[in-house]
């Protein structure tokens, strides 16, 4: 226990300390920032930051994430205190951690991540050139104005109007903040915000420069309890709600995004929304802003080398040292700096990135309406407007079915129907299948993941009439079984039985469900051989999908390795490998051997295939594969008496005797029982050597063009281990 604790305390010296002070130096500017750009105390601000590190951070679901004040919510807040004034927001806030509570102690928070990524970013991006527009007028010597319209309209009046101190002043925060990424590395230690704003009060003070100063009042001084907001209720609510759900979702999302980028222990997001919601209480309770997890100073603590909760928590305590011994320095620091630094990060919030990941799934549309409702109609109503537009296309996607028909050489007719099958794709499908010809044989696959009872009467009046007429209709084998189910009027997925696993491709064929398709041509079913069902199976599939690779490979191969396994049946290396087609040189011979050059007896087979690889095809490595209870080392390990009387195996088996001789000298005469699979790892390592004895092979190893990788399949526990080379002073092969 003591060791433990003194390992924690050394790790926390170590990472977490330096983390919280990097972490610090982020925090304090865009606090004031934010506090700034929502029109309440800059205090609040700070409060907030303290709060969301110490109260967050301590009772969180996460050991990386950092909260604080978000820029998000500057919109709302800033609403709301124009329209209850600064304590009954702070009473709001309150309101809203009490549900973000609620929901956590209820499990709710798996239900944020439900909310489309787009919405999300476009919300973001949105709040971004609204604080950048608004902030954007302070920087120009005015202003800002209510909407996004109006500071747009009075913007040509500001900058005919410049105010050159203050312009220049915000001038030079931004370049600070744009070059100093391209910075050497020591002084990128200093995070760019404080850098932007110490350079630009510098200059400010150096130069005489008149701008305006920020004075933070003493926040004990100022203090206050919240009151109760006096109006519409309703409204009320609703506020309290939207901070609840906008700051729980961002909050949610960046837990997950912080999860991916860490080893450590993984966040529990119903804590994490519960720490939050306290976390929001004691702000609102305090005077502060609303509390989230921020993007920004997460990634900034994880880079940092933060590793626990102890960063998030001393990082609020640093921020509390500040505020109460050092807050007359913030005057030093000019308005228009902060402002500068805001602009700066409302357009930062316009990522080509996710732009580019929401055009990948058609997403488009989204992003831009919440974005754009963001700006002309408000927070709430944007993000509303692009929750209806995802729900909307979600719908429209139930109707789109793809119908794909070919013919095969045999003359029947493939339909793959894609898609979720609903009601609304019915007359899109029942106008495919109208047009595949009477009589012809189909085999039709259902590559879908859900249909409802509309869609099939569709595809199953349309067989029983395909039928009739003297066709033939073969359903593909994971839906066959399913759709006997459904024809029957049988319930599909009853309440406590789970349905079927459906076969599986790469399953021994003792372990599927009997064949349903209809056999080869000429065959009968309960004659027609696995192999050739199977290659029928593989037209009616799975060529359509892999046509496109073959086709490539069709022209040349170009195999990276030089695979030499054995003949077993269990070891499929495709499927061990994870390889595909074209991948692979393969070599597959009894006991995965490599005949030693000019060894007797003499066998060229292997040898045509390692220099048809190495000189022809430019392999870059060569693998030995070998497996537990081979056959064949168990024939070397009896000196060929289980060969029985099979003299080109007992012939072919005299190849292994340099296995059996190294384990031998390494393990001694007396062998064990686990002897066997220990011949079988010492034979890979064997074979890696007798490889060496073919100069082409030993020259391209000596000069780094060609790599010797031994692997061993242990066949009980379906794992595949490395097997190291063999050394000339190893005293033992044992794991």
């Amino acid at each position: 226990m003591a060791t433990n604790t003194y390992s924690n305390l050394a790790n926390t010296l170590r990472h977490d300390v330096p983390a919280s002070v990097v972490v610090f130096l982020v925090a304090v500017p865009l606090s004031l920032g934010i506090a700034m750009a929502s029109g309440v105390p800059l205090a609040a601000g700070l409060i907030a930051a303290v709060v969301g590190g110490i109260v967050a951070g301590a009772l969180g679901g996460s050991a990386v994430q950092v909260s604080g004040p978000t820029a998000s919510l500057t919109l709302v807040i800033a609403d709301l205190v124009s329209t209850y004034g600064w304590r009954a927001t702070c009473m709001i806030t309150l309101l809203g951690g009490a549900v973000q509570l609620l929901l956590g102690v209820f499990r709710a928070a798996r239900a944020a991540l439900a909310v489309s990524p787009a919405v999300v970013h476009g919300m973001l991006t949105g709040v971004g050139i609204l604080i950048a527009l608004s902030q954007l007028h302070i920087v120009l010597g005015g202003s800002p104005q209510r909407s996004a319209m109006a500071n747009l309209t009075e913007l040509p009046g500001q900058i005919i109007g410049l105010h050159g101190h203050t312009v220049t002043v915000g001038l030079v925060t931004i370049m600070v903040l744009l070059v100093w990424t391209r910075l050497p590395k020591p002084i990128r230690s200093v995070p760019a915000p404080l850098a932007a704003l110490l350079v630009a009060s510098v200059s400010a003070w150096a130069f005489g420069w008149d701008v305006t100063r920020i004075e933070l009042p003493d926040v004990l001084s100022t203090w206050a309890l919240p009151e109760l907001p006096q109006g519409d209720w309703s409204r009320i609510l609703g506020g309290a709600l939207l901070i609840a759900l906008l700051a729980g979702a961002e909050s949610l999302l960046c837990c997950a995004a912080t999860d991916t980028m860490h080893t450590g222990r993984r966040a529990d997001l119903d804590r994490e929304l519960s720490g939050q919601g306290v976390a929001n209480m004691v702000s609102g309770a305090l005077g502060g802003l609303p509390v989230a997890g921020v993007i920004v100073r997460s990634t900034t603590n994880v880079g940092a080398g933060g590793r626990s909760r102890w960063s998030a928590i001393l990082h609020g305590v640093w921020v509390l040292v500040f505020a109460l011994g050092f807050g007359w320095s913030i005057a030093l620091i000019p308005m228009e700096a902060l402002a500068a630094l805001l602009v700066f990060i409302g357009i930062r919030t316009i990522s080509l990135g996710h732009v580019r990941k929401v055009h990948g799934h058609g997403e488009v549309p989204v992003y831009v309406v919440t974005m754009a409702g963001v700006i002309v109609l408000g927070l709430a109503e944007g993000v509303l407007a692009g929750l209806a537009l995802a729900a909307l296309l979600a719908l429209r996607r139930l109707t789109w079915v793809t119908v794909l028909k070919r013919e095969d050489p045999e003359g029947r007719l493939n339909v793959t129907i894609s898609g979720s099958l609903t009601f609304l794709g019915v007359p899109r499908l029942a106008q495919e299948l109208r047009t595949i010809p009477a009589g012809t044989a189909v085999d039709l696959d259902l590559n879908i993941d859900f249909m409802d009872n509309a869609a099939f009467d569709v595809i199953h009046s349309w067989r029983l009439d395909h039928e009739r007429l003297g066709g033939v209709v073969v359903i593909d084998e994971l839906h066959d079984e399913w759709y006997a189910m459904a024809a029957s009027g049988a319930r599909m997925y009853p309440a406590k039985t789970p349905p079927k696993a459906p076969d599986r491709w790469w399953l021994p064929w003792a372990h599927r469900a009997p064949e349903t398709a209809a056999p080869v041509s000429g065959t009968k079913p309960a004659t027609a051989c696995r192999l050739t069902r199977g290659a029928h199976e593989f037209h009616r599939r799975t060529a359509p999908l892999m046509r496109p690779v073959f086709t490539e490979l069709a022209r040349k191969q170009q195999p990276s390795h030089l695979f030499i396994t054995c003949a077993d049946s269990r070891v499929v290396p495709s499927l061990i490998t994870a390889s595909g087609p074209g991948d692979l040189f393969t070599v597959r011979n009894i006991g995965n051997l490599v005949p030693r050059k000019g060894s007797a007896p003499h066998d060229d087979s292997v040898v045509a295939a390692i220099e048809y690889a190495t000189q022809v095809l430019g392999v870059h490595t060569i693998t030995v594969c070998g497996h537990s209870g081979c056959g064949a080392m168990a024939g070397v390990l009896s000196g060929g008496v289980q060969a029985g009387s099979l003299p080109g195996l007992r012939s072919w088996l005299r190849h292994g005797d340099h296995s059996l001789a190294r384990l031998i000298e390494t393990e001694g005469d007396a062998l064990h029982t686990g002897a066997l699979d220990l011949l079988c790892r010492v034979n890979v390592q064997q074979q890696l050597e007798n490889l060496r004895t073919y100069a082409n092979v030993d020259a391209q190893v000596e000069a780094g063009k060609l790599e010797l990788v031994g692997l061993f399949f242990d066949i009980g526990s379906a794992r595949v281990h490395l097997v190291p080379p063999l050394k000339a002073d190893q005293p033992s092969i044992r794991e």
